[in-house]
């Protein structure tokens, strides 16, 4: 269930950063791909990464299905892909001037993908859109071009039995564990012998796990990825005081023997086996957790490493081509789409956090007070984007090399100062995206 939610979540950085190098080809391409027409009926084209996923599929295939039935001006075809493949298609398909007219696209990838021509902007939907999670929506240079269905959100998953073993006190939204309190919690559970390990990061996982996982605790420190000012700049805020206290917390946890340098295989399976007692996971290991555990498992928020905790937004989420030639059309399903009944039903579909209040309402579960409400509340509350800006995936590749580095050893100062290097000669050489 982890690597399906993760992979569903986030794009790998490998292919992120293919995305990158090719989108430049692609800049400012005009619009081609007009829409087919049969007995007056202009057919639109719509591209997803689902192909692999069965019932998320099913459930935006509903909606099209809705769609197609409520009018009779556009008919709105559906392909699926498989996920592995789908960046590098639309990318194949951006330079070739055959973009379809509306396409899914991983949220981190927006203000790249909008900055190489692929995307246009969403409008005439700010009031819907208005009561959206705002980590659902992708944006640049103050433009919306994509809506999502979902979220998922980052916590610590641990026992009630367990912390009250080792008198360790219960984290709350409004008193989360701090640095210090975190740290004598793991050394109270590895002196006891009890378990393999204290604590598990998941560190075994690849690509954009890395910096969706990780970043927060960097942001939690009050350091970075990027200066969010203007986007030009890693520096200070990446290398500075800050970024370095969290370089040399992060090591810790590895020489302290809390967690291993490099997960196993299935680190969930782990937590429900006992062989760790607190796990660093997502909202979609909810169920398997509450069906081994029952009211025993706790979901508390990340450590407060100073500025609060913090985890990663965005997912999975909808736009439309700059290359389509039916926009009107692609506007109007885009308005269609987004009912609160359609969140409802794709959100249920994947076991996510519905974007807004009212899908909510209609899923067991997440509605105010429900069992999985308490990660919408996370998601409200701790949730960052990842920065929004074209240059994304090359931060993403350079901060996934040097968090792996700084826990196999790697002096963080150092480390940190040559991400810094080259994400800003990365930011200047593309004159800031400007």
């Amino acid at each position: 269930m982890l690597n399906r939610i993760v992979k569903l979540a986030i794009v790998t950085a490998v292919t992120a950063s293919l995305t990158l190098t090719f989108a430049g080809c692609t800049k400012g391409g005009s619009a081609t791909n007009g829409p087919s027409e049969e007995g007056g009926i202009s057919t639109l084209s719509m591209w997803t990464h689902n192909a692999g996923n069965t019932d998320e599929l099913n459930a935006i295939e509903q909606v099209v299905s809705d769609y197609n039935a409520s009018q009779t001006k556009y008919k709105v075809e559906l392909q699926a892909f498989p996920q592995d493949s789908y960046n590098q298609s639309v990318v194949a398909a951006a330079s070739a001037k055959k973009l379809p007219c509306i396409l899914d696209i991983d949220g981190p990838n927006v203000p790249n993908w909008a900055w190489a021509g692929y995307l246009a902007p969403i409008e005439g939907m700010d009031d819907t859109l208005s009561k959206f999670l705002p980590t659902v929506l992708g944006k640049w240079s103050d433009k919306t071009y994509s809506y999502g269905y979902y979220d998922v959100a980052l916590n610590l998953a641990t026992r009630t039995t367990t912390l009250e073993k080792y008198d360790i006190r219960i984290p709350s939204m409004d008193k989360p564990w701090t640095k210090d309190e975190f740290t004598a919690a793991l050394k109270k559970v590895k002196d006891s012998g009890d378990f393999q390990y204290p604590l598990d990061l998941q560190t075994g996982n690849t690509g954009e796990w890395w910096p969706y996982a990780y970043s927060p605790f960097l942001q939690s420190a009050g350091g970075d990825l990027i200066n969010r000012s203007d986007f030009k700049s890693a520096d200070s805020v990446l290398n500075g005081p800050e970024a370095v206290a969290w370089g040399e917390w992060f090591r810790s946890l590895v020489t302290e023997e809390y967690m291993p340098l490099k997960s196993g295989a299935d680190p969930a399976k782990d937590f429900l086996n006992g062989k760790t007692a607190i796990l660093y996971t997502g909202s979609w290991s909810a169920a398997d957790a509450r069906e081994k555990f029952g009211d025993d498992v706790l979901f508390v928020p990340p450590v407060d490493l100073g500025k609060g905790p913090k985890i990663g937004g965005g997912s999975w989420q909808w736009g439309i081509s700059t290359q389509c030639g039916a926009a009107e059309g692609a506007q109007d399903y885009m308005k269609f789409a987004a009912a609160d009944k359609y969140v409802a039903s794709v959100s249920k579909a994947t076991g996510t956090i519905p974007a807004t209040d009212a899908g909510a309402d209609m899923v067991p579960g997440y509605e105010a007070g429900g069992e999985n409400d308490i990660f919408r509340q996370f998601s409200k509350k701790y949730a960052l984007l990842r920065p929004e800006t074209p240059g994304y995936p090359f931060i993403a590749t350079e901060f996934t090399k040097i968090a792996q580095d700084i826990l196999n050893g790697a002096d963080p100062k150092t480390a940190l100062d040559t991400a810094v290097k080259n994400i800003d000669a990365n930011q200047e050489s593309n004159n800031f995206f400007e």
